[in-house]
């Protein structure tokens, strides 16, 4: 920042200020001389009527005396009203007066000329025409007139005299006074030349100077510099303008090393792309963990021209880093790093920070704890975390044969792949689980349909073959036929059951075809039974996942299962209802219905039915219900919400 005695305002606002004060104390001056002429010129006025006066009064004694004063008191009246305006006249010509304004000029000793004419006036006429004033008669005056005629002349040539001085006291100042103005004018040229002066020394010239800078810049002309001129806020545009000049002269200098260093960075963010979108689309594809590791593993080796790679995952339990993957290592390397300790050798540490680490392993380094990569010849290498959120799921190593540097971009884009890698490894994780899940779930359901169907009839057949042979040991043909004939149903029954469950469990929805497989159910029972079917489908959305649509069904077939073996119903009918909020499922049947209440064998077996529906209903997120009494039928009512945001 500039001092403020160097700054252009302050320059400016200086010589201003400086011309201000100049040109005002001119003025003002020149103010007080016409004042103090104007004094004088009325000084000069009323001397001269104290000469005029002095004649008149003269006259007025005169003419007097000649006229012998018919009326004295009269005559003395106005003799005494003249003297009284001469002799103010003359006081205020001696005080002066600023008001009017009046002043006798103080040079030349016009003021003790004044003095004296004053006391010649006291001492010499006035006490003459006093007594005059008390003694008016003709003889008096006529006694008195020449000598008063004598002294007034006398006194009339002292004002004549003081009058001229103050005239050439008057006629001088008029020239200063004029001297001073055309002073003024000369100093208005001048200033006004000096302030011209001025502005383009420090406005104008600078400012040209910046423009023919701009303009050679704008011609290209990278070596143009402008000169500074002053320390001031100029100064300050023309350092700037400089050094902008310096910067844009290098800029243009490296521009082609910029374009290729530029170009160079472009080409290698889209190689990284390129790796990122390739092995991406890899991981996405399904396969097992180890064919994602060793794809993964192929894939960074020949990205980076490492000479072998490996993959180790986490053995959470023991917190051991077990070796899953490798390529292009020998046989006594594996075998000496098999298994690592999460704390061993830059491997651990990779594991233990989650992060990525690049090691030569001829340096000295307190992350390579372990001789095994020096043994194998390796010079460069590289452990990086397979990572899933914040959880590591493991480590993957690059090593190289010859010095090949890793630069953060490269370290930054291993950590990333790792990161793609250990995504892809839960997926596949989350994926089975939820695989083995839907198994075991299945297989439960499966379970107690076999439970309480097949293995209750299995149970009831055993008791009829013991009924039978305690029936044949008696010799009771009749009762062994009808415990035979009994027997013959439960594995009528038993079969019905299986086929059954076989056809529920083959039978899967097709894409978009829900109705169509509800329809096929309904055809098949009517087949079957004697019981009237109708489906009735209404309204329109988007289709549901096939693991929804297929519980759906399986609840359907479950329904109409009851319907068949426990209402004795003449018909049944079925309602889907597809919307935005949703799908809504109903079975109705005309049968006999039941009491929740009721505690007996068929009973039981219908409610167990009623439960795994209502597992496969909580098992997609539906909600199910079951309406029925003794006599009125019974309906079965699923409800499917579609959970979606409303958009604003």
């Amino acid at each position: 920042m500039l001092p403020a005695r160097n700054s252009l305002a302050t320059k400016i606002t200086g010589i201003l200020l400086v011309f201000f004060v100049v040109a005002l104390t001119a003025i003002g001056l020149t103010l007080f001389m016409s004042w103090q002429l104007q004094g004088a010129a009325a000084a000069i006025n009323d001397a001269g009527s104290l000469r005029m006066r002095a004649h008149r009064i003269d006259q007025m004694l005169w003419r007097a005396n000649a006229s012998s004063l018919a009326e004295p008191l009269a005559f003395a009246d106005r003799l005494r009203r003249e003297l009284d305006d001469f002799e103010r006249v003359l006081d205020e010509l001696r005080r002066g007066d600023p008001q009017r304004p009046l002043f006798i000029p103080k040079d030349a000793g016009i003021p003790r000329d004044v003095e004296r004419i004053a006391q010649f006036w006291k001492t010499r006429i006035r006490p003459v025409l006093d007594a005059i004033l008390l003694e008016p008669e003709p003889g008096r005056l006529t006694s008195n007139l020449v000598e008063f005629d004598h002294t007034v002349k006398s006194f009339v040539t002292g004002v004549n005299d003081v009058v001229l001085k103050m005239e050439r006291s008057y006629a001088r100042n008029t020239d200063i006074l004029r001297a001073s103005q055309v002073s003024l004018i000369a100093l208005a040229v001048i200033g006004t030349l000096v302030l011209i002066r001025f502005f383009f020394v420090l406005v104008i010239r600078p400012v040209s100077e910046l423009q023919d800078g701009m303009k050679r810049m704008e011609q290209d002309d990278f070596n143009a510099r402008v000169p500074v001129l002053a320390s001031d806020e100029f100064g300050e545009l023309s350092e700037g303008f400089n050094r902008m000049a310096v910067h844009l002269q290098g800029l243009y200098g490296t521009l082609e090393e910029r374009v290729v260093a530029k170009t160079q960075s472009l080409a290698e963010k889209n190689r990284e792309l390129e790796i990122l979108y390739s092995i991406g689309a890899f991981l996405r594809e399904p396969n097992d963990v180890d064919g994602l590791c060793q794809g993964f593993l192929e894939r960074v080796q020949a990205t980076f021209g490492a000479r072998a790679s490996s993959a180790r995952l986490l053995d959470h339990n023991s917190h051991n880093l077990c070796l899953t993957v490798q390529l292009g290592l020998d046989e006594s390397f594996i075998i000496r790093e098999a298994v690592l300790d999460c704390g061993d050798c830059v491997c651990g540490e990779a594991a233990r920070r989650g992060s990525s680490f690049v090691c030569e392993v001829d340096r000295p380094s307190a992350l390579l704890t372990l001789g095994g990569c020096r043994l194998a010849g390796f010079r460069v290498v590289s452990a990086t975390a397979i990572t899933a959120g914040k959880q590591t799921l493991g480590i993957y190593n690059l090593y190289f044969t010859d010095m090949r540097p890793l630069s953060e971009s490269d370290q930054l884009l291993l950590e990333t792949l790792g990161q793609q890698l250990g995504i892809a490894i839960e997926n596949q994780r989350l994926q089975a689980s939820g695989r083995e899940l839907a198994v075991s779930e299945e297989r439960n359901l499966l379970a107690r349909e076999l439970h309480d169907s097949i293995a209750q009839g299995l149970a009831f057949m055993n008791l009829q073959v013991q009924m039978l042979e305690d029936a044949l040991d008696r010799d009771e043909p009749r009762e062994a036929r009808d415990t035979l004939a009994m027997l013959r149903q439960g594995v009528q029954e038993s079969y019905d059951d299986v086929r059954e469950l076989l056809v529920h469990f083959r039978t899967r929805v097709e894409k978009q075809d829900l109705g169509m497989a509800i329809g096929a159910t309904l055809r098949r029972l009517a087949d079957q039974t004697s019981i009237a079917t109708d489906l009735k489908i209404e309204g329109d959305a988007a289709p549901l996942d096939a693991e929804s649509e297929t519980q759906i069904l399986y609840i359907v077939q479950e329904a109409l299962s009851n319907v068949r073996k426990h209402a004795n119903a003449r018909s049944v009918k079925v309602a889907v209802r597809r919307g935005v909020e949703g799908l809504v499922v109903t079975v109705r049947d005309d049968g006999v219905g039941f009491d929740e209440a009721d505690r007996s064998a068929a009973a039981r077996e219908a409610h167990i039915g009623l439960q795994i529906m209502r597992e496969r209903a909580v098992r997609i997120g539906g909600k199910f219900a079951v309406s029925s009494s003794p006599g009125n039928g019974t309906e079965v009512r699923l409800e499917l919400p579609r959970l979606y945001k409303e958009i604003h």
